[in-house]
């Protein structure tokens, strides 16, 4: 038997990863693992010998949701791994469910091979054992993105301590990655087809703050571990890069100009796109919510990023109904956000989270004004972003190609820069590449157009 042929025998692994980008590609660097140690992964309960459950601990909706995940497996399967977020809540989860056999932290990798080392002891394979193995963090390994973009994480933890976020005590303080290894990575990534990276981490603009910005070489220059050295090493890959998590700290100044710049491809150098959880408008909630309510200066800021590069996106994230939150305090964020001109948020009413400086705050909101409140502020938001898809209706824009349309299997689907779904008419070989798309209708968040056809 040829060693391209030797079966797996250390065993079969199914996994379920749940949670943000953040959690995903810790998914990604265990199942890389796994792979690289010989354990062969399923799709199915019934074909598993173990089941690892990646979990997400956020909020009260995700903790149910991995529960039940963690439930569903036991009920297949039996023989259960839990990790991620939830994991730093053991009582939690062995109250709901005493039979799993392990349970960890996220980013604990090693606990979670231990574990499937103890539920599939590793056996002596004549073949798999003559290849020398490499650790998970040496290589790009398993992607469970597709393969046109990836997600590209700089940073574990946060230095911030909200009053809402559960985060810190599950993920930690912050720590950067030294920025000659991301940029490594991120090379890797483009020579395998990657054409968008996504930048996330806690916090963004933090980056390198704990190593002292440590300089690093790569490609024979010298990169500082910061936000800006980053971004200027990441455009000369010539890719999208999209930065996510930014906090507004006055460095972030210094990169907007890459927004406004193309490289040699045409391409811009840095995508002029960012995503800034403001929370909320009002000094006093910001205060009560232990973040920064210096919302004026931003504003500012904003305006001049917007005179450097007038087609900046800017997304958010919004608390509704915080403790202590008047209609007053609401009617700040709705001036803000009318202020700004949002494309995007993501918002959601305040629920409270055991553990959290906030949970101990008497919840003096009424579900019912903290659903209005939202509705008001979402509202908003959608009129704003359909001002803009419309303005947009008769231009031609750059669209990563996803995939078949959901709505019309004839049709593709891609992204344009300030990431909005454009459905228009194509052929299934454009799928993972740019092209330019005429956009002919526009709705508040979804484009539709038509491919522009290379001149003759």
């Amino acid at each position: 038997m040829s060693l391209l042929n030797a079966p797996p025998t250390r065993g079969k692994v199914g996994f379920v990863s749940l949670g943000c980008p953040k959690a995903l590609v810790d998914s990604e660097r265990i199942l890389t693992q796994l792979k690289v140690e010989g354990y062969e992964l399923v799709p199915s309960y019934d074909a598993a010998d173990v089941v690892v459950v990646n979990t997400c601990g956020f909020i009260d909706s995700a903790v149910t949701e991995s529960l039940d995940a963690i439930g569903e497996a036991i009920a297949e399967n039996g023989k259960v791994i839990v990790t991620g977020c939830l994991g730093k809540r053991e009582d939690v989860i062995r109250s709901a469910h005493p039979g799993v056999l392990s349970i960890s932290g996220p980013q604990d990798y090693r606990s979670v091979m231990d574990a499937v080392h103890a539920a599939l002891p590793p056996t002596h394979d004549p073949f798999l054992d003559l290849v020398p193995r490499r650790a998970a963090d040496d290589d790009i390994g398993i992607k469970l993105t597709p393969k046109h973009y990836a997600y590209l994480k700089i940073s574990e933890g946060c230095n911030h301590r909200c009053s809402f976020c559960i985060i810190p005590s599950m993920r930690g303080n912050l720590v950067s990655r030294p920025v000659d290894e991301v940029l490594r990575e991120a090379e890797k990534l483009a020579m395998g087809g990657v054409k968008e990276l996504l930048v996330i981490s806690q916090d963004t603009s933090a980056y390198g703050v704990d190593v002292k910005y440590a300089e690093r070489e790569w490609r024979g220059r010298t990169y500082q571990t910061r936000m800006k050295a980053l971004c200027e090493g990441l455009a000369e890959l010539g890719l999208w890069t999209r930065l996510h998590y930014v906090y507004p700290y006055p460095h972030v100044d210094d990169i907007i100009p890459l927004m406004a710049e193309t490289g040699a491809n045409g391409m811009r150098k840095l995508l002029p796109y960012l995503d800034i959880p403001f929370q909320h408008a009002s000094p006093r909630v910001l205060k009560l919510m232990k973040r920064p309510g210096a919302v004026d200066k931003t504003l500012e800021r904003i305006q001049r990023w917007r005179g450097i590069c007038p087609d900046i996106t800017i997304r958010s994230t919004f608390i509704v109904g915080f403790p202590g939150e008047t209609e007053a305090d609401f009617e700040k964020t709705m001036k803000l956000i009318q202020d700004v001109g949002f494309d995007q948020s993501f918002s959601f009413v305040y629920s409270r989270r055991p553990g959290t400086p906030a949970a101990d705050i008497a919840d003096s909101v009424s579900d019912a004004e903290k659903r209005e409140r939202l509705s008001r502020l979402q509202a908003h938001i959608n009129a704003h972003a359909r001002t803009i898809s419309e303005a947009m209706v008769g231009s031609v824009q750059r669209v990563l190609v996803e995939g078949p349309s959901r709505r019309d299997q004839n049709e593709l689907t891609g992204r344009t820069e300030n990431m909005r779904s454009v459905n228009f008419p194509g052929h299934p070989r454009q799928i993972g590449q740019f092209i330019d798309v005429v956009i002919t209708d526009a709705m508040s968040n979804s484009l539709r157009g038509r491919v522009v056809e290379a001149a003759a």
